[in-house]
């Protein structure tokens, strides 16, 4: 008899994975591995219970015809399953890592009673050393948290893979913690966190049994996904549950082991050196190519810094204005904008915002009154390749109010020249041709 699957609300495209619902789903117990999705389980009282004024949602058993009843029965029932799934046939548990949502309170006689969300299934373990004690999911916080910034850890867990193969569209919504602050490292394998040291894939054992806590894979066919996650899972049969290594195994040594030990030591210590070497030249690449940021990026908090890094590069003198740029230097004063659109052409709008921040310092006296506007039209093609990026609106009112109207691929090639060159009077001489270029600016003569 093969192996035997069950998807709960996980679509999982499958010929060997069985698939059902949480509450009309067959039983939990009599499979091998078990995959969860419990992110739907709370809109099941979500839609028939609104909160009340202090925004807790409740049911109240002497009057909702069973219904709380009812809903604590099912998730007690799956919680027993799981649990016997785990302890006593020694299976696999992989449940997506959501934050308990909604709560739903059962009131009974008038006094608050039991409290269900999402993740009242999952069923109790106590893991327990000589300084430590791990109760889950009793001391567990799913804490709200969204972000793909997920770093593997490293351990050779089949799971990892399993994450690394969809490195890109693996996102979570939740992040475990302990009340207690209890080092879950001592009785679990930590396999993903995020960038600030979240736990947002974790192994918990249970006796024989394993349950995997896992974020989320988006923007993969259910398919692909069930092909990757049923390789780890029989890779993960094959490998021995997992044991805490207890405090006094030190003061068991083997012949050979302090060699390997300090051979390790010290390719650890090469490896963190080599890391920080990684990362100093990557700071300085993404310095050197900070430009190229001005062919294909939009927005103020992207092609605004970009442009300005490039005016910098040229020798201006440049200064913060929010979304325009106030350029200074020796042949002149101007005012930038910048504008990208993944259509064909930049549209009057940009000139028009340019205009008036030009025409307000012309009536205040308080700033240059040249005016410089890049564009950036189908900024998702190769700037090679790009048909004419304003529109002939555009560049009619650059003309009239002697503007220059630069394209980002023209002004990235000025850059590079510059940094190919070093020459002041070649950087002197792109400065004056860019402040008395009224119209399409077509390069240095």
């Amino acid at each position: 008899m093969g192996s035997r699957f069950l998807s709960i609300d996980w679509r999982l495209d499958h010929h060997e994975i069985q698939r059902g619902g949480f509450f009309d789903g067959p039983s939990f117990a009599g499979v091998e591995a078990l995959f969860v999705d419990p992110g739907q389980i709370s809109e099941r009282w979500v839609h028939d219970v609104p909160p009340e004024r202090d925004g807790v949602r409740r049911t109240y058993v002497d009057s909702d015809r069973g219904f709380g009843r009812v809903l604590s029965r099912l998730i007690a029932k799956r919680r027993i399953e799981a649990s016997d799934l785990l302890l006593k046939s020694g299976g696999l548990l992989v449940c997506r890592m959501w934050p308990r949502g909604e709560v739903l309170e059962i009131v009974t006689q008038g006094t608050p009673g039991e409290r269900i969300d999402r993740t009242g299934f999952l069923p109790h373990v106590t893991l327990v050393d000589r300084q430590h004690q791990l109760t889950f999911p009793g001391n567990g916080r799913f804490l709200p948290r969204r972000g793909d910034d997920v770093v593997l850890q490293g351990t050779g867990h089949p799971i990892e893979e399993y994450l690394a193969a969809f490195e890109g569209h693996v996102v979570y919504q939740a992040v475990y913690q302990d009340l207690l602050s209890t080092p879950i490292d001592h009785f679990a394998t930590v396999l993903a966190r995020n960038r600030v040291g979240d736990v947002v894939a974790v192994e918990i054992p249970y006796d024989e049994g394993r349950l995997v806590l896992l974020p989320l894979v988006e923007g993969v066919s259910p398919a692909r996904e069930a092909d990757a996650l049923l390789d780890a899972i029989r890779t993960m049969t094959r490998r021995p549950a997992y044991c805490a290594v207890p405090d006094w195994l030190p003061a068991y040594p083997v012949p050979g082991e302090e060699e390997v030990v300090d051979e390790l030591a010290g390719l650890v210590s090469r490896r963190d050196k080599l890391q920080l070497k990684v990362e100093e030249v990557s700071a300085r690449l993404e310095a050197v190519a900070a430009t190229k940021r001005i062919l294909y990026t939009a927005g103020r908090f992207s092609l605004i810094p970009a442009s300005r890094d490039a005016f910098v590069r040229l020798g201006f003198e440049v200064e913060d204005g929010g979304m325009e740029i106030l350029l200074r230097s020796d042949e002149g004063d101007a005012i930038a904008a910048a504008a990208a659109v993944t259509s064909a052409e930049v549209g009057i709008d940009a000139y028009r915002r340019l205009l008036r921040r030009v025409d307000r310092a012309r009536t205040e006296a308080s700033g240059p009154e040249k005016g410089i506007l890049v564009v950036s039209g189908s900024r998702e093609r190769d700037p090679k390749h790009r048909p004419t990026q304003f529109s002939t609106e555009v560049l009619r009112g650059c003309k009239s109010q002697g503007f220059c109207l630069i394209t980002t691929y023209m002004l990235f090639k000025l850059v590079r020249r510059a940094l190919e060159e070093k020459d002041a009077d070649a950087l002197a001489t792109m400065r004056r041709q860019l402040l008395e270029c009224e119209g399409e600016f077509r390069g240095v003569k």
